[in-house]
């Protein structure tokens, strides 16, 4: 075994979908994920990564009993903006028979406190966009002394879509300023398998250059991975700025027994190399309703860049 290369145990996190890691002040790591029951927002932290699977788990916040923010507690991301902490998640609404489940919209909270798993959370309230429709996975970057938020939501004018993506300015964490542009839609016959999607996105800049993964068609085996790329001094709020790759970028590997892995972000281990953090499953068919199934556990593994400067994912690596 290459001692240059990270090796970690998969799965690395169980029964956590959507999941993230991000690294704070003072190079200390954070995980977060959606959790199988949809009814809170957990953190764990660690001085390295290998030490997050065996770290106390922290519910930061639940869901409402009624209204907004109260079902669907969806894709958690923590990010320290100007010297705070704020997570951004999806929700659907919660009360009686007449409470629509399905309304998810985008939610923020915030902490001022440098360890997220300290301090106040409070809630920021919702990111309200031009379009109100379901929308979700909102994540956020800075390029070129400007914050982006990008986000997956349904476009009314393309009924037999499910969500495309979006991108927008951020005037502060959690309102977005300007008109959003939809930087991607389902148009390719790989992110239309069961539903048509474009979601999950998350944003790498290297090399002049801003890459944003995300998750296209539903959520078993056919979930996979695609890439849109920018040029860093790109006007990215012009739709033309961008471009899609022709087929997705990670997918199932039958031979090592990793199937539908997606909703990725990025971070680097304590060396500063690059590692991917997705979710997958380790068998294709799902029984039942898939919102039911805790099966899709976070991995990692390391990935490298190829010579046209884009990265290189490789396929899912198998199970011990």
């Amino acid at each position: 075994m290459n001692d240059n290369v990270p090796v970690f145990p998969n799965p690395f996190i169980t029964e956590r979908a959507d999941p993230q890691i991000t690294r704070g002040p003072g190079g200390r790591y954070y995980f977060t994920g959606t959790v199988p029951a949809f009814d809170r927002i957990v953190l764990r932290g660690a001085d390295t990564l290998a030490g997050l699977p065996d770290a106390d788990e922290v519910t930061i916040w639940t869901a409402h009993e009624s209204g907004p923010m109260g079902s669907h507690i969806w894709a958690p991301e923590l990010h320290w903006i100007d010297g705070a902490w704020y997570v951004y998640f999806a929700a659907g609404d919660a009360g009686d028979a007449t409470a629509d489940v399905w309304r998810i919209r985008m939610y923020v909270l915030a902490n001022p406190s440098p360890n997220p798993l300290e301090g106040t959370w409070t809630e920021q309230g919702q990111i309200a966009t031009p379009i109100d429709s379901f929308s979700l996975d909102a994540t956020t970057f800075a390029c070129a002394g400007r914050r982006y938020l990008c986000w997956a939501q349904h476009n009314p004018e393309l009924p037999e879509t499910n969500t495309s993506l979006y991108l927008a300015e951020l005037a502060n964490p959690w309102t977005i300023t300007g008109t959003p542009v939809e930087i991607s839609r389902p148009d390719r016959d790989w992110e239309r398998i069961r539903f048509a999607v474009n979601e999950g996105p998350y944003a790498l800049i290297r090399g002049g250059r801003v890459f944003i993964t995300y998750s296209a068609s539903g959520t078993g085996a056919e979930y996979c991975v695609g890439l849109l790329t920018a040029g860093a001094a790109a006007d990215l709020l012009d739709p033309g700025s961008w471009t899609k790759h022709d087929e997705p970028v990670f997918t199932t590997s039958e031979a090592n027994s990793i199937f539908g892995p997606g909703h990725n972000a990025f971070t680097v281990d304590e060396h500063g190399r690059d590692v991917l953090v997705y979710h997958a499953r380790a068998y294709p068919e799902i029984e039942g309703d898939p919102l039911d199934n805790p099966d899709r556990h976070c991995r990692l593994q390391p990935f490298g860049w190829k010579s046209d400067g884009t990265p290189d994912f490789g396929e899912p690596l198998p199970e011990p």
